[in-house]
């Protein structure tokens, strides 16, 4: 009799032991999957805001060098808020995802680059897709 119980447990207790290792065997993998996911999304999500300050800072610095012989009022006007934005992009934290505020400067560089395009009477498009990245006007 205790035999046939022993047998009878060790069915009982196989089902439980079978859903452990199964539910250990999935989590390592779901985690594993879940790093590599993680790394891709980070990678592409950072190209992005790559592109996106490096397209900002080719407009800055080319308009930079157009109005560089200009002395008007307007003029000085544009060129603050031009080398504001240069500053804010010069001072973004590139090499440091874990940054608090990145998203903060990240929208405050984009509005200053809004405000800059109402100075200069310019409309631009910023776009990122398949064929690259890049302003449109």
């Amino acid at each position: 009799m205790a035999g046939s119980q022993d047998m009878f447990d060790a069915i009982v207790m196989a089902d439980e032991r079978f859903h452990g290792e199964g539910y250990q065997e999935g989590y390592e993998e779901g985690n594993s999957l879940g790093i590599i996911e993680g790394r891709q999304y980070g990678t592409l999500h950072g190209a992005k805001i790559g592109s996106e300050i490096g397209c900002y800072q080719g407009f800055a610095f080319a308009w930079r060098c157009l109005l560089h012989s200009c002395t008007t009022e307007k003029d000085s006007k544009k060129m603050k808020a031009l080398e504001s934005l240069i500053g804010m992009i010069e001072k973004f934290p590139y090499d440091d995802p874990t940054y608090d505020k990145l998203h903060e400067d990240l929208d405050k560089i984009r509005g200053k680059f809004k405000q800059l395009c109402s100075l200069l009477n310019v409309q631009p498009d910023f776009k990122i897709s398949a064929e690259g990245s890049g302003l449109s006007f």
